[in-house]
């Protein structure tokens, strides 16, 4: 069956996957076609997002989790361009991103990089084995880039947030992003490519509304421009994609 990390890395661009992989990307692109320009929206998104709150907010840790498989740009390489000091942690429960794992530990010598190999659902073995690299009485900007999605309880994914919000001090920032239905950002023709992802791919998507999106920020200052399509967030131009993408700051 095909695997979430390796359709992503093939819409990227990315050599890491299989042709069962491929075979659903496909028939996933002709049901949706622009599923690549999502996967790279997304990931450009990451880019601006680490860039602002290193280069410009002060952020030097990073609490990334649900990685996926490396590609370029990753969350170190934009943060320790910009401060060779940063201290990133990954976390993934997959097998197939922790073979390729060494590719994220590639730290500057002056910062640090880590990897946990857990579930998202486990926030307290994510924290207590991240405060081995970072120190959680400092800040820390919590990625949660299309990880969301593959937690189908609303209320469950939630409490992840909530949990790792908590073991943050102020002036932490939560980045997020996820798929949605919503027809403002062309997410009304997704549903039969979900549908099809959730019959032949593992593991199965939950697409979200916008106010469904917005509870995950709940008691967070959002950065402007705030909930926006990923693609568009601080850069406009941008033709929308069906991801929501947010960032804010714990007060």
């Amino acid at each position: 069956m095909a695997h979430n990390a390796r359709v992503w890395n093939y819409w990227l661009g990315g050599k890491d996957n299989y042709s069962v992989d491929r075979a659903v990307g496909e028939q996933v692109v002709e049901m949706f076609p622009g599923i690549g320009q999502v996967a790279r929206a997304d990931r450009a998104f990451l880019g601006r997002a680490v860039a602002h709150l290193v280069g410009d907010a002060g952020i030097r840790q990073l609490l990334d989790i649900g990685t996926g498989l490396p590609t370029g740009d990753n969350t170190h390489e934009v943060a320790q361009r910009l401060a060779p000091d940063a201290r990133i942690v990954y976390v993934d429960n997959d097998p197939i991103v922790l073979t390729h794992a060494n590719a994220l530990l590639t730290s500057s010598p002056e910062g640090s990089t880590a990897y946990i190999d857990a579930d998202a659902r486990d926030t307290e073995r994510i924290l207590r084995a991240a405060a081995e690299t970072l120190d959680f009485e400092q800040p820390v900007a919590v990625m949660l880039l299309g990880i969301l999605n593959f937690i189908p309880e609303t209320d469950v994914a939630r409490g992840i947030v909530r949990t790792l919000m908590d073991a943050v001090p102020s002036g932490s920032y939560l980045v997020m992003t996820h798929p949605t239905l919503d027809a403002d950002v062309g997410g009304a023709d997704n549903q039969p490519a979900m549908d099809f992802w959730n019959a032949n791919a593992t593991p199965p998507i939950t697409g979200r509304t916008r106010a469904e999106f917005l509870s995950f920020m709940a008691g967070l200052d959002l950065l402007d421009p705030g909930v926006e399509s990923c693609a568009r967030w601080r850069f406009p131009a941008a033709e929308p994609v069906p991801q929501f993408g947010a960032v804010g700051r714990k007060p």
